[in-house]
């Protein structure tokens, strides 16, 4: 790391460690900020349109037809910054079976994030945002894993480093305080969160997301746990009332200047940009929740209206409409097992739904076989792919 290219000692200090690479640690926040022009209007209409996509969950009888699909977008979008390569459908047909053949193995840590993802939510209803929660998510996160031998729950004991490929501690693009330090800034980080900000809530979104990736606590993981805490924030603090909000897409989609942003904040000590560039984020991806909510909601109104037009219509063909939107992807015997149902009874649902062109069989498969929700999937997805 090259101690010239941080340049603002208002930002954080740079300190030369015994064996001689440098390290950043990141000021306490919060920061002076320059509320310019760009950033009040961007911000206005960030609070806009997520208290927009907020009332979409509110007004739901049933929230998990957009939640399931909300989390697992997120998943993915914010897995694959890291690298992964599995995609949304490979997630699905690994929910709805465990023992297909996995031809993406890192659809694990995919699903790892889901479940770090719903177990957040709920814990919050207990424990705030804390060091504590954060411990609790990661050894969920890294469960299993790339990554598991990394301490998963364990806040780092040696030096990490973030950079190309391949760099070490001397040319690494950034390196974050050494254990020695980092202990104590998380504890500001974690000391701010629970003094009552004055700063916008977004704005203190922006700043606690920016300040946990300088840190970067953990051997493996940082980027996916200072994403989820993105979520579980705007859910703790009552932007969200359900976790609909799936900002790692366009974080993927702009990985690059995501990367700039937060360097930037540590090299330049440019706040601005960085809040300009992730309240455009909030705004954008708010907006299309909105969209896709309303997508889902118009398609499981005509699957219900299809049914409904049948005759002696079987209790699991409408528990079965609810169901697809979880996974759009179902197996007759893991359904059967997840509803304590007989077999059978599932059997006559999704034949029913076979019958309305609601599902299709999955070719190929002599055990345990699976059917897809082919429009519903292709909505999710854009993908059409039979396995």
């Amino acid at each position: 790391m090259n101690p010239k290219d941080f340049r603002n000692p208002q930002a954080g200090s740079i300190r030369k460690a015994p064996r001689g690479y440098w390290t950043f640690l990141p000021a306490p926040l919060p920061p002076k900020i320059h509320y310019n022009l760009e950033i009040i209007q961007t911000l206005s209409e960030a609070d806009r349109l997520l208290g927009e996509l907020s009332g979409t969950g509110r007004l739901l009888q049933n929230p998990h037809l957009l939640i399931a699909p909300a989390i697992r977008l997120e998943a993915v979008s914010s897995s694959r910054i890291e690298g992964t390569q599995a995609s949304l459908s490979d997630l699905f047909f690994f929910e709805a079976d465990k023992n297909i053949e996995i031809k993406v193995p890192d659809v694990k840590e995919v699903q790892n994030y889901v479940r770090a993802l719903e177990f957040g939510i709920e814990r919050l209803k207990d424990l705030p945002i804390s060091i504590r929660l954060i411990r609790e998510i990661h050894r969920i996160l890294m469960k299993d894993v790339r990554g598991e031998h990394a301490t998963p729950g364990e806040l780092r004991k040696s030096q990490n480093w973030i950079g190309a490929p391949g760099c070490n501690l001397e040319n690494a693009t950034y390196v974050p305080p050494p254990p020695g330090d980092m202990g104590n800034a998380f504890s500001n980080w974690e000391k701010y969160l629970h003094s009552n900000p004055k700063e916008p809530v977004l704005v203190q979104c922006a700043l606690m997301h920016y300040q946990f990736e300088a840190i970067h606590p953990f051997l493996d993981g940082n980027g996916r746990i200072g994403r989820l805490l993105i979520t579980f924030f705007l859910c703790e603090r009552g932007c969200l009332t359900q976790p609909l909000l799936y900002l790692a897409a366009y974080f993927e989609k702009l990985r690059d200047e995501y990367y700039k942003r937060l360097l930037a904040v540590s090299q330049e000590g440019d706040w601005e940009s960085w809040l300009t560039f992730f309240l455009k984020g909030v705004a954008l991806q708010s907006q299309q929740a909105i969209e896709d909510a309303k997508k889902l909601l118009e398609l499981h109104t005509e699957y219900l209206h299809n049914l409904e037009q049948t005759q002696k219509i079987p209790d699991t063909a409408r528990r079965l409409i609810n169901e697809i939107f979880l996974n759009p992807v179902v197996s007759i015997s893991q359904l059967s097992k997840k509803w304590k149902k007989p077999f059978n009874s599932v059997k006559v649902g999704v034949q029913r739904l076979l019958e309305l062109g609601i599902l299709e069989q999955i070719e190929g498969r002599r055990r345990n076989k699976l059917y897809v929700a082919t429009k519903l999937m292709k909505l999710l997805t854009g993908e059409t792919e039979k396995r």
